[in-house]
């Protein structure tokens, strides 16, 4: 598990979404860890935790570094928005832990 602090932001492309960018230092962590990880197109299934709120997603590649979507009932649920800096404990989940298909516990 890591833990980093990001500034929150929004991406206008055809499905708009709130994003976090991981930190270089990250980055290393999760490139280290995704060969177990991984279940394809750059892909990485993590567990995420922002405040009280835990879930699982993906993060997903982006001008060569990772970058973390964030849910707008996280957002609600922990009470920040668009360029807001907050704090995430993160964890690369191995394959066998999540579904390609986004199983995993309900936000």
């Amino acid at each position: 598990m890591t833990t980093f602090s990001a500034e929150l932001f929004e991406w206008r492309g055809p499905a708009p979404f709130y994003w976090l960018t991981l930190p270089a230092g990250v980055g290393d962590y999760v490139r280290a860890e995704a060969a177990a990880a991984s279940y394809g197109w750059g892909a990485i299934p993590v567990s995420v935790r922002i405040g009280g709120t835990e879930w699982e997603t993906s993060l997903l590649p982006r001008n060569g570094e990772y970058v973390l979507p964030v849910k707008k009932d996280v957002r609600t649920r922990e009470r920040f928005g668009d360029g807001d800096t907050v704090t995430v404990a993160l964890s690369v989940a191995p394959r066998g832990g999540r579904a390609a298909n986004g199983t995993g516990p309900p936000v």
